[in-house]
Order: C-alpha cells, then structure tokens, then sequence
C-alpha cells in the first residue's frame, strides 16, 4: 500500500507502508493491503504506521515517535482519509 500524510505546511509522508491505523468517529480502525475503499472524518489521537523502511525529512521526523513495537506514531488533532486501491490519503489539521 501506498500512504501519503499531507499536512497545509507539507507533505509528511509518502511512501510504502504495511498497515495504517486512525482514530476514526467511532474509534480507531486499521487498514492493510486490499480494504474496501472507505472515507472518513478523524478525531483527535495518533495515526499508527507499520512500515519497514519509512523515510522521513529530518524536518519532519520530529514530528513522529517510534512506539515498542516499531510503529512510527503520528498525534493528529482532526483530519480526513481516503483509501482508494491501495492508497491511503490522510489530510491532518
């Protein structure tokens, strides 16, 4: 799958990852490769990246912490996402 973060300053994140989860309306949900096309509005929490090699700007990986389990985690205040053939598009506030 595909994952791009685009924030109004910059775009976070773009490349391969293997799963996503997001703090959906009505809790978190994770995407992996082949979900069912879906948009939905976020809420405030963190997005949770599982991806083997994800590059990240030196500006922007400040941004980002690296949990226990090797995840690369994002706080969010508000966003929305896309996921389209395997391409994951989350706009952050």
């Amino acid at each position: 799958m595909v994952l791009e973060i685009i924030s109004p300053e910059a775009v976070l994140v773009s490349g391969a990852v293997t799963s996503v989860s997001v703090p959906g309306i009505e809790g978190e949900f994770q995407m992996l490769k082949n979900h069912a096309p879906i948009v939905s509005t976020l809420v405030k929490g963190n997005v949770k990246i599982n991806a083997k090699n994800l590059e990240l700007s030196r500006s922007t990986k400040k941004l980002f912490t690296v949990a226990e389990n090797g995840n690369y985690v994002l706080p969010i205040k508000s966003g929305t996402i896309e996921l389209n053939n395997n391409k994951i598009i989350v706009l952050i506030d």
